[in-house]
């Protein structure tokens, strides 16, 4: 096995592929990426048996051969050439010589046959949808899954597809969000699957806010991405996720429309001065007007007057400044709705006339 292929070309695949790869592996095999040539093109893989991605570049003239290579020192060496530098790798035995200008480096490999296969998806549900969709989805609610939860199923997002529409939900038990988006592609019956945490944060990376498509593969035990160059897939996580719809507070009688940049900056400021461990954080609405008050073991206050349209009683309750910033941050409309009922029921955020993006906060005590 040997080609040639420039730096530049190279380095951004190999990148993506190291993005799977642990750091710490219990088996050596999977601190090494699976590098397949033929005469036109070089097919990069890296896992950790709970994902895969699959890079494919171009190539001139190669000779076809595979090889496996230490991930993080293969990738090391590459960034540490000049950036026009072209990368010969060579494949003698148990070992493979790469050589760029007056540079020589040796790696030691490990037999290719003992690098993993991700099973084959059978019988998938296959749709497609624009990248700029799918990472809308993403970006708008990962922020909610939970982490190292013992309730594994929280660690990681749902995705439902049913009724010509594909629904992303992620909870940590403290908060939901949820984001939807309509698709020509309609299953026979509810499509329900809940994607890892892992997965969900290379995705976010791997799509870009473009209208290409990318082509979705959803199995019993796995589901696959394919787009352009690169085919990533995933074990899916063998649970029931939460019953997100009985979460929804369906008594909210009190209306709050805000800027949503004014009320995500006085926020900001108020809990500056919250207790940093439970980042709580105090909202007093009264017609016309919130007040947000923040104090902390110290002793120390933070207060803010924010103009709203309120029209409502009085009523205080309190929130984690953390879980309201970030559900504001994700709303994309100017205004933004908060619907609140009492100081021990949850709030629901989405934007002015935009009830795609949901998201819901629990209350706390203060």
């Amino acid at each position: 096995m040997k080609f040639n292929i420039g730096r530049e070309t190279l380095l951004k695949p190999l990148q993506m592929v190291n993005g799977v790869v642990e750091k710490r592996q219990t088996m050596p095999i999977l601190s090494n990426i699976l590098l397949s040539a033929t005469p036109e093109s070089l097919t990069m893989t890296g896992t950790d048996l709970e994902v895969e991605m699959i890079t494919r570049t171009h190539l001139d003239n190669a000779d076809a051969g595979e090889v496996t290579l230490p991930a993080r020192k293969f990738s090391d060496i590459c960034r540490a050439l000049p950036d026009d530098a072209i990368i010969e790798v060579e494949v003698n035995g148990d070992r493979a010589i790469i050589r760029s200008g007056k540079s020589r480096f040796t790696l030691s490999t490990l037999p290719v046959v003992e690098f993993p296969n991700v099973e084959e998806i059978n019988n998938p549900f296959t749709f497609t949808i624009a990248q700029s969709h799918m990472k809308g989805l993403i970006d708008k609610t990962s922020f909610a899954m939970a982490q190292q939860d013992v309730r594994y199923y929280l660690n990681g997002m749902l995705l439902e597809m049913a009724d010509h529409t594909i629904r992303a939900v992620a909870t940590d038990g403290h908060r939901l969000s949820l984001s939807e988006v309509g698709t020509e592609h309609n299953p026979e019956e509810m499509i329900q699957v809940i994607v890892p945490r892992k997965a969900v944060m290379e995705l976010s990376r791997l799509l870009e806010d473009s209208d290409e498509l990318v082509e979705i593969q959803v199995g019993t035990n796995h589901i696959k991405f394919s787009l352009n160059d690169v085919t990533f897939t995933s074990k899916l996580i063998d649970g029931k996720f939460p019953d997100y719809e009985r979460v929804f507070p369906k008594n909210s009688d009190k209306q709050v429309v805000a800027n949503r940049l004014i009320l995500s900056q006085a926020l900001a400021r108020t809990s500056i001065l919250s207790n940093e461990k439970y980042r709580g954080i105090r909202l007093q609405l009264s017609p016309g007007i919130l007040h947000t008050m923040a104090h902390n073991p110290e002793q120390e206050e933070a207060e803010e007057e924010v103009e709203v349209n309120y029209q409502g009683v009085e009523l205080e309750v309190g929130f984690n400044a953390n879980y309201m910033l970030d559900a504001l941050n994700a709303v994309a409309t100017e205004d933004v709705k908060v619907w609140l009922s009492d100081p021990n029921s949850s709030c629901l955020i989405h934007g002015l006339d935009d009830e795609q993006s949901k998201y819901v906060i629990m209350p706390m005590r203060l």
